[in-house]
């Protein structure tokens, strides 16, 4: 059955007709985003959401999405869906941060050439009749600092810019390198630096707890004398009431702002100041962005529908259509080494770590250590998957960690999850073959080499003669057909493990009729979600 996906904002017909080219049912509603009833009774229907701005996504949308896998956000901000909810729901949420760097990077350059020439105010008068060449005196660009916030995507291409307007570029930004930012030709700088030395200081970094008020009052007092400020990245990295007093004052003069702590921005601190330009949150506002992030997502969303493949996801580990394709039998086996461990453990884990050897570490970790720790939750919530898991996990206290080693065996590759609960340490390692099928291939230190299927037994007992035909029998005698039998044991005489691919579901009395035996320390039945 073909996936279903939802467009509830307004995206152009190009970006439908990708969803439709590759074979997924699209329902196109450009304007039931706004009515957040509607949308609520209806989204259980779709295993896709695609939005613009318009469309809420809230927890309450998100209880009845019931078959909801991804939503795409045609554009870089998420502010309108409930991330934790859609995290804890099993939902992966997209962006298309590259969509728009161009156009937004564009809209910073406009906006200091306008506050640095008084455009807007020189417009207003001019088109009112008056020819007041005298009182919109500026400032060039050329020679001045520009201190840039936030190097990365978008800050980078303002620096670029900048530089071929021949200005001096100092950048803050801590995950910024020393080599890096001398292949940008900028000067990397701690912030108190560039509040010193700035003419102009434009922010290009996400609204977080860190960067929240990046320019409070504090700050805003340490900037130079004269400086220019202009923010199109996000309302709330400014104290804008702070701003205000200091435009008033004459130490700032003047500043430019698309967007605001509040929006929409019907009255603002900074409205009717002579010396501010301001504008409705255009950053990405131009006919090549928006057309280009609404093929992004349309193709994002298409490829993890289709291929499993995670682009620009914010919570969940990306994985490209290629990776998908040479890790999907290693997600698979990560998935059912945490599944076995999740069936066998009754008490509450309180540490997971994942070994990956060889090849395998090589992979996409944070992709694989969200499957392993889908499969280990599992058994105490069903519904849980690759996104919501490491939520679940964080949740209960669960301490997650990694191991990555060089090729160390008889193996290409192979992966070994060990779990620790209260009174006890258990683990539990697999490998793929070349034929794509995963494998047990140790369990308590044992080796074994046990094919993984649908419905299996586990058993422990001590190495004693004739367990192995009590075995058998007893599951002969209940109708019970074994389809793979695999045995391992410790040493003579000490603890032997047995692990059975069975035709069918472990049958509740033949369970009972094994324990009852008094042979066996453990007899397990084991039920895997094959692919």
């Amino acid at each position: 059955m073909a996936p279903r996906v939802l467009i509830s904002d307004q995206l152009s017909d190009a970006a439908v007709q990708i969803f439709k080219d590759r074979g997924i049912e699209v329902d196109f509603q450009p304007d039931l985003g706004k009515d957040k009833d509607k949308l609520a009774e209806v989204i259980g229907q779709y295993d896709g959401l695609a939005i613009r701005s318009a469309t809420k996504v809230t927890e309450k949308i998100l209880e009845n999405a019931t078959n909801l896998k991804v939503i795409g956000r045609a554009g870089i901000g998420t502010d309108n869906i409930d991330k934790d909810a859609a995290s804890k729901k099993g939902v992966i949420v997209m962006n298309t941060p590259f969509g728009n760097m161009i156009t937004t990077a564009e809209h910073a350059i406009a906006l200091m050439f306008a506050v640095a020439r008084q455009i807007p105010e020189a417009s207003a008068s001019t088109h009112a009749g008056k020819w007041e060449k005298n009182a919109f005196m500026g400032v060039e660009l050329t020679g001045k600092t520009l201190g840039v916030i936030g190097a990365g995507n978008i800050g980078g291409i303002v620096c670029n810019r900048a530089l071929g307007l021949k200005m001096k570029v100092v950048a803050y930004d801590p995950f910024l390198g020393a080599e890096k930012a001398k292949q940008m030709g900028v000067e990397k700088v701690e912030l108190e630096d560039l509040l010193k030395r700035a003419d102009f200081i434009t922010l290009h970094v996400p609204l977080t707890d860190t960067t929240k008020n990046i320019l409070g009052r504090e700050n805003l007092a340490k900037t130079k004398k004269g400086v220019r400020i202009i923010n199109c990245a996000r309302g709330g990295l400014v104290d804008e009431e702070a701003l205000a007093e200091l435009l008033k004052s004459g130490h700032v003069a003047g500043a430019a702002f698309d967007v605001f702590a509040v929006e929409p921005a019907k009255e603002n601190p900074l409205f009717g100041l002579p010396n501010v330009v301001c504008t409705p949150h255009l950053g990405a506002a131009t006919t090549e962005a928006q057309e280009n992030v609404a093929l992004q997502v349309a193709e994002q969303m298409s490829n993890y529908l289709l291929d499993g493949a995670v682009e620009n996801a914010l919570n969940m580990p990306s994985m490209t259509a290629e990776e998908a394709k040479v890790m999907g039998p290693w997600v698979a086996l990560s998935g059912h080494l945490g599944s076995f461990i999740g069936q066998l453990t009754d008490e509450p884990i309180t540490a997971i770590n994942i070994l990956y050897d060889g090849v395998v570490a090589e992979m996409n970790l944070p992709a694989l250590n969200c499957s392993v720790v889908a499969g280990i939750m599992k058994k105490a919530n069903p519904d849980v998957n690759l996104v919501s898991a490491p939520v679940v996990a964080k949740e209960r206290g669960i301490k997650i960690s990694t191991t990555n080693q060089a090729k160390s065996g008889t193996f290409d590759g192979y992966v070994k999850v060990t779990i620790k609960t209260p009174t006890r340490e258990r683990s539990i390692a697999g490998t793929v073959f070349s034929d794509g099928k995963p494998r047990f291939i140790q369990i308590k230190g044992i080796n074994i080499d046990a094919e993984v299927g649908p419905h299996m037994l586990y058993t422990t007992n001590i190495d004693t003669p004739g367990t192995i035909g009590t075995l058998g029998s007893v599951l002969g005698e209940k109708g019970q057909n074994i389809a793979n039998f695999t045995l391992g044991r410790a040493s003579a005489n000490g603890q032997a493990i047995a692990v059975l691919y069975l035709d069918e579901k472990a049958k509740p009395e033949a369970v009972d009729a094994l324990k009852a035996t008094g042979l066996f320390e453990q007899v397990r039945p084991l039920e895997f979600t094959m692919a």
